[in-house]
């Protein structure tokens, strides 16, 4: 008889005390799909030389910050200097055939006016002062396009951000047009590949689930390609909390690709006893208990839901505890 009293005991505390009851209904539950994104910059673009040479000064490394116009590298090409030295000796020696002109000039017209010489003679010394002059013109103007030649040594940085790729180094010989370093900017976002079977399923401005550094975040949908790639679709989303220290970076993403109808009570509703999960439901106004199978948890508000796989059908009642 004390056992008898002391089971009865035990199963009045390990029963709840019961507040009201839940009617099962079919509730849309989404299915995600589990793949890798890959972080990378918005905006990915080379700073090119614009002339060939030496680089004689490099003042970036993979990781740094720059900003748009910030001198990188500088190259260099001695030709120009030669150029320069030369355009400067001509310049100097028509300078001297100008002067010296302009003083025959001026001995002419005084010639002139005495009768000592003839007007023929004078034009013939004026046209020589105009053709020294536009000599030294020119020479100018090509001296200025060596110039701007020796300017565009300098590597500008084409767009603010990130410095992604330095493949030269001081020292090295570099053709015009060729890449010094490669700048990722305009932010960055995580770049999906999804088999093509989930590929009608996707919508943009989803929402879709990330994990990054231990961390659960939410990104946006942005942009869906058309063209399909080794059975894949390209998919771009926002993270506006991205981490972007690492580019081309891994990071698990879970995208919604289905919904389906799920029976949902709520988990306090759920209790185990020997590795079996029970829930009660009313059967003739009594509370009876069912053995489930129970699927994922879903937090909905401020009351975890769990899935009822097996055991329960639409319109039981679930008894919900206090």
């Amino acid at each position: 008889m004390h056992k008898t009293l002391t089971a009865a005991l035990l199963l009045a505390v390990a029963q709840p005390a019961f507040a009201g009851s839940l009617t099962l209904q079919p509730t849309d539950m989404t299915e995600w799909k589990a793949v890798y994104g890959q972080v990378e910059a918005k905006d990915t673009v080379p700073a090119r030389a614009r002339i060939g040479g030496v680089i004689t000064e490099l003042a970036v490394t993979e990781g740094d910050v720059v900003k748009a116009g910030q001198k990188i590298a500088v190259v260099r090409d001695d030709k120009i200097d030669f150029q320069l030295a030369a355009y400067d000796a001509q310049l100097k020696a028509l300078e001297t055939q100008l002067a010296n002109a302009q003083s025959e000039l001026a001995r002419g017209m005084t010639l002139v006016g005495k009768g000592i010489t003839t007007q023929q003679q004078l034009d013939q010394l004026k046209t020589s002062v105009d053709v020294f002059g536009s000599q030294i013109a020119a020479l100018q103007a090509q001296r200025s396009v060596s110039v701007e030649q020796q300017k565009e040594g300098d590597v500008l940085a084409p767009a603010s951000g990130r410095v992604l790729q330095v493949p030269v180094t001081r020292g090295a010989v570099i053709m015009g047009g060729e890449p010094v370093a490669t700048i990722g900017g305009g932010g960055f976002f995580l770049r999906l590949a999804i088999p093509e079977r989930h590929a009608a399923s996707l919508k943009q401005g989803a929402s879709i689930h990330i994990s990054a550094g231990g961390k659960q975040e939410t990104g946006k949908l942005v942009k869906i390609y058309p063209e399909i790639t080794n059975g894949r679709v390209a998919a771009d989303v926002e993270v506006s909390t991205l981490n972007s220290d690492f580019v081309n970076a891994r990071v698990l993403v879970e995208i919604p690709v289905a919904t389906r109808k799920a029976l949902l009570v709520p988990q306090a509703a759920v209790t185990t006893r020997s590795g079996i999960d029970f829930v009660t439901v009313e059967e003739d106004g009594k509370p009876v208990e069912r053995a489930v199978i129970l699927g994922e948890t879903l937090e909905d508000g401020n009351a975890p839901m769990v899935e009822v796989l097996t055991g329960l059908k639409a319109g039981d009642a679930v008894v919900t505890p206090k």
